[in-house]
């Protein structure tokens, strides 16, 4: 750890400090604040949401897959879609593929609401910082090393919150972790989005999704094109005449190596190019469309794992196994983008649901710190099920109210008693164990 040879200006101090405002880090640093504690959430981009806002419009995970699906993720992440139906920017729809039923929204509105509902809980917000070191102290961070545009600084907490998505507070206090692709299985490929307008639905929703794939694969033989994705999928969004895509390919990146990331957004949107060629050319409904935007920045769904008090895994997932210390559910499938041209699915049997353990959001060798999302104590094969954004909304309520309790008390989060946690949790509406609250609408 670097030794700072001058006393860094403290920007900020408060009782829990949650780093990262994806859906993890804003649901938990609501969860946080609603729980009583003084609470700030870090962003290092100009808005809230990480990839709920930059890269995707869609929450997987809400419901199972099955076709009686349920909903099994309730709490504060329903608030939040609660919140986009009062402005009329969310539908729920099918999935085009193996996900389960979707909560489509508009990301631009999303942005608002995240401010909206972390303000409204009493959390406060310090945007465009970034984290660049930890200061320890026995086994505990004492405060974060931000960078900004005024140079480097120091935010002071009692408990934090690792809502990275790639475990920076994890990786610069020491704690243990496993790097995805160290496991003999490589890292689940990264895909840019984007989003098409102009588009016929009438004509469009005519083609099955089997014919799409059977195009693609056409495209690719003509030689024509280069779509190293052959079953992407293009769904619908709240605004009339807009598509979202998930179609893009990028293997065998290193989602923390800026070298490697560069050459990944770069390779990301060449291909968004294509794809969009090969729609506006041979799927009807898209003659008059044209490209809107990419996504902020290219989607990366697998870096750090850490080395939780318990490390979820292939076992758990497909046994729809249940947990003594669950906090949240989940019931979507192993959904592994390889870096081939399909995708690898495996489903919980008969529509069921697994526990996600708080252990697996406690780190090893630091006492003050939890995780939340999809850097969480997990093997590939789980984690390619519950990096679904509905799970690490859940993840992030979870850990928010774990980190207020624990400050509150004084305490270490994996001294807490996990009935008193869980207690809280039920009563803020969380479910787990096997809890539903709904019928899916199609």
């Amino acid at each position: 750890m670097p030794v700072y040879t001058q006393e860094l200006p403290l920007l900020a101090e408060a009782q829990v400090v949650v780093l990262g405002s994806g859906s993890a880090g804003s649901t938990a640093a609501i969860a946080s604040a609603r729980t009583g504690a003084d609470t700030l959430l870090v962003e290092r981009y100009g808005f809230l949401g990480g990839t709920s806002t930059m890269v995707l419009d869609t929450f997987y995970g809400f419901y199972t897959p099955a076709d009686n699906a349920t909903r099994v993720v309730n709490g504060i992440p329903w608030e939040i879609v609660e919140r986009l139906y009062a402005y009329n920017m969310v539908i729920e729809r099918s999935s085009s593929y193996g996900a389960g039923q979707a909560v489509t929204y508009d990301p631009t509105t999303l942005k608002a609401v995240w401010e909206q509902a972390v303000l409204a809980a009493g959390a406060r917000i310090l945007l465009h910082t970034f984290c660049v070191d930890v200061l320890m102290e026995a086994g505990r961070i004492t405060g974060l090393v931000v960078a900004s545009k005024r140079g480097l600084g120091l935010i002071k907490g009692q408990v934090f919150v690792d809502a990275s998505g790639d475990a920076d507070l994890v990786f610069r206090s020491g704690s243990p972790f496993e790097a995805a692709g160290t496991d003999g299985q490589p890292a689940q490929s990264l895909t840019t989005t984007f989003r098409m307008g102009g588009v016929n639905h009438e004509r469009a929703k005519t083609i099955k999704r089997d014919e799409l794939v059977s195009g693609m694969k056409a495209a690719n033989l003509s030689g024509d094109y280069r779509l190293p994705r052959e079953e992407g999928s293009v769904h619908r969004t709240p605004i009339a005449d807009v598509v979202a895509t998930n179609m893009t390919r990028v293997a065998y990146v290193d989602g923390t190596d800026p070298l490697e990331l560069t050459k990944a957004e770069i390779e990301g949107r060449k291909q968004a190019l294509e794809y969009t060629r090969f729609l506006r050319e041979q799927i009807p409904g898209y003659e008059q469309s044209y490209l809107m935007n990419f996504s902020t920045q290219i989607g990366i769904r697998e870096t750090r794992r850490i080395w939780g008090e318990y490390r979820l895994n292939r076992d758990d997932v497909l046994s729809a196994r249940k947990f003594e210390d669950a906090i949240a559910q989940c019931g979507a499938p192993i959904e592994d983008h390889h870096a081939g041209n399909n995708t690898r699915w495996e489903y919980v049997p008969d529509g069921g649901t697994y526990d996600i353990p708080y252990r697996a959001l406690l780190p090893q060798k630091v006492d003050n710190l939890l995780v939340a999302g999809r850097c969480l104590s997990a093997d590939h094969d789980a984690h390619a099920s519950v990096r679904s954004m509905g799970q690490c909304m859940a993840m992030g309520q979870a850990a928010g109210t774990a980190a207020a309790l624990a400050a509150r008390t004084q305490t270490n989060p994996r001294e807490l008693a996990i009935t008193n946690l869980q207690e809280r949790l039920r009563a803020d509406g969380a479910l787990f164990s096997g809890a539903t609250v709904a019928t899916a609408a199609t």
